[in-house]
């Protein structure tokens, strides 16, 4: 299991790698040690964006000859052999050494929310160059050498292993020996450049001018007392400037979440430490905004035995800087949170801007929908009183040219004694027999793909072949008429609450049709067949068809039961033969009116069905069919 685990480390950080993480990675320290030291301040940083995210916590012991203590702390118990494989895998890939990783101790400590497991390492480090080195053969000597090297190996790790039993609670002090080396790789050598600091023998800054230079900084020592605080952190925390006061009875630790304690903060040395000011210590003037909060490091001072926590309010916008009425002087110049602030600031106005870009292009959206639902209703009531493609023409602004059809079929149709009923009648009346029976005609319309011209009182006109001409324009007219006279019988007379009678004339033969006027243009048809066609519907009977005899012509042999009427004085026109449309041979009611055909439930249901399929096909290919 603990080959497996060292494995899966090893693999989490290629995986980190090729997850984008690289850089940020590469750019944590120069060395193994330097690292290590920074990986708390980059958990606490990816905290901010994985919220669930349980990091681990470590702090190094340095010592001598490349050899660390690596004290590792996690909540998770038994997953500490991941650690070797993850910093094997660092010290190989990005500082070109080899380590080996052995654990000294393993043991379970308290802390504020629950038990921590604590795992020491003993880790060796040793460059590839040292590990590259030639080593002559046969020589007794180098032999020799070989295990003395060996022994003083184990003596020094018995030496290290001793040290860390004894050890403190304190962070062991920084020797001079201890240095920083940056590696810069030249062709196939390698080039090491030492750096060793200097520092002045005092420390040439007054007290005055620290705590004004930091001004949200707090010293205190080993039993928390507060020794000095910054002039800002003074200002709104004031029972800090009381004398012997303890650090832990005005603030709590939000991260890490340890015990308020000396020794648990000397643990997680490392960690970006975030303090809250208790709520109940400040002016009761206060209590009602938002608590103050801190984020920052604890350094660890050995000859003073104090730590020092230098740190800045925990503050992302402008906003939380007014609730907490604090101003940007508050903050020091250097203090990158003013620029954190500001920048923030101007990426949520940036935001802002792009949300209200959002949502005017929401509502732009919304009207673009209902402009188009809108559109669709002109156009459906444009298409309603001119043909399409004549409306179309109409839109773009082009002229419409008047079109001739050589041949092509119109009806007439009116009420019966209208005259008479609008006389006894209230014109709301009228206005309903006339509403109801026009829908039940415009229907018709729509079954038979016939044209409506228009409707003048109770006169009602519709052309067959016009303005697409097709060549069963007649038949489609015949069966058009034949549904208006089914229709009319479910229309009543507000007189006599009888059925209406209505007479119907058809005439065939050829029209001029065009777009007149510029105001409520409307498609009208000209020549002497729509005069012939008024004359067939004012010279017919109650209930009957008109037909003239080109119709008749038009309509023989297509399956219509027609009857001559004979010869009759037509007025303009003379003696003319007519003939009475009486039914289709070829189709039902239910057909002519374009309802569903009724299932049967008896014994005959297949065949009825079978033949419904059959007649609406011959109907369909004799009376409806296109040219």
């Amino acid at each position: 299991m603990e080959a497996i685990l060292k494995l899966f480390g090893e693999y989490f950080f290629k995986f980190c790698k090729m997850s984008g993480y690289d850089r940020m990675l590469q750019t944590l320290g120069g060395n193994l040690t330097e690292f290590i030291e920074n990986l708390d301040a980059l958990h606490s940083y990816l905290a901010h964006s994985y919220q669930e995210m349980n990091a681990p916590s470590f702090r190094v012991e340095r010592g001598a000859e490349g050899k660390m203590l690596l004290h590792y702390y996690s909540d998770r118990s038994g997953l500490c052999h991941i650690v070797p494989g993850i910093i094997e895998a660092v010290a190989k890939d990005f500082f070109d050494t080899d380590v080996t990783m052995d654990i000294l101790d393993v043991n379970q400590e308290e802390e504020r929310m629950g038990k921590k497991e604590h795992v020491v390492f003993l880790i060796v480090q040793k460059s590839h160059g040292q590990m590259r080195r030639a080593k002559p053969k046969g020589s007794q000597d180098s032999q020799d050498s070989q295990r003395d090297r060996e022994v003083l190996g184990v003596l020094s790790f018995l030496r290290m292993k001793e040290k860390y039993l004894s050890v403190t609670i304190h962070a062991v002090k920084k020797s001079r020996w201890e240095v920083v080396r940056n590696i810069v790789m030249f062709g196939k050598g390698h080039l090491r450049d030492t750096f060793e600091p200097i520092y002045p023998e005092r420390l040439w800054i007054e007290a005055k001018t620290f705590c004004t230079a930091f001004p949200f900084h707090v010293i205190f020592d080993e039993s928390l007392q507060v020794k000095q605080a910054g002039v800002s952190l003074q200002k709104y925390v004031p029972g800090l400037q009381t004398q012997k006061v303890r650090l832990d009875e005005y603030f709590s630790i939000v991260h890490p979440q340890v015990t308020f304690n000396i020794f648990s903060i000397c643990k997680f040395i490392n960690s970006q430490f975030v303090l809250k000011a208790r709520r109940e210590m400040l002016p009761a003037a206060w209590r009602s905004q938002p608590a103050l909060k801190l984020r920052g490091q604890m350094i660890w001072m050995e000859p003073l035995r104090c730590m020092m926590y230098l740190c800045s309010p925990r503050l992302r916008s402008l906003q939380e800087l007014e609730e907490r009425r604090m101003h940007l002087s508050d903050i020091a110049p250097h203090d990158p949170t003013r620029d954190l602030i500001l920048l923030n600031q101007q990426r949520l106005a940036e935001i802002e801007l792009s949300n209200q870009l959002e949502r005017k292009k929401e509502e732009l959206r919304v009207l673009s929908t209902h402009l188009a639902a809108e559109k669709r209703k002109t156009e459906t009531l444009l298409y309603a009183m001119l043909p399409e493609h004549v409306a179309n023409q109409l839109k773009e602004g082009r002229k419409v040219a008047a079109g001739e059809f050589k041949t092509c079929t119109i009806l007439f149709s009116d009420v019966v004694t209208f005259t008479n009923i609008c006389a006894a009648c209230e014109p709301i009346q009228i206005v309903n027999m006339l509403n109801s029976m026009y829908s039940k005609f415009d229907r018709l319309t729509s079954v038979h793909e016939v044209y409506k011209v228009e409707t003048i009182g109770d006169a009602y006109m519709v052309v067959g072949g016009v303005p697409v001409p097709v060549g069963s324009h007649a038949q489609r007219v015949a069966n058009f008429a034949l549904g208006m006279r089914i229709s009319a019988k479910e229309v009543m007379n507000p007189v006599t609450g009888e059925p209406i009678q209505i007479r119907v004339g058809i005439h065939t033969g050829p029209v001029l049709a065009g777009v007149v006027g510029y105001k409520m243009p409307r498609y009208c048809l000209f020549g002497d067949t729509v005069n012939t066609a008024s004359r067939m519907e004012s010279h017919g009977l109650p209930s009957k068809v008109h037909l003239s005899p080109t119709t008749y012509r038009a309509l023989e042999n297509q399956g219509f039961e027609i009857t001559e009427r004979g010869e009759i004085e037509v007025k303009g026109k003379g003696k003319m033969t007519t003939y009475f449309l009486i039914r289709n041979l070829k189709a039902s009611e239910d057909e002519i009116m374009g309802k569903p055909q009724a299932r049967l439930d008896s014994e005959g249901k297949q065949e009825r069905e079978a033949s419904s399929i059959l007649l609406l096909d011959v109907f369909s290919t004799n009376n409806f069919g296109s040219a």
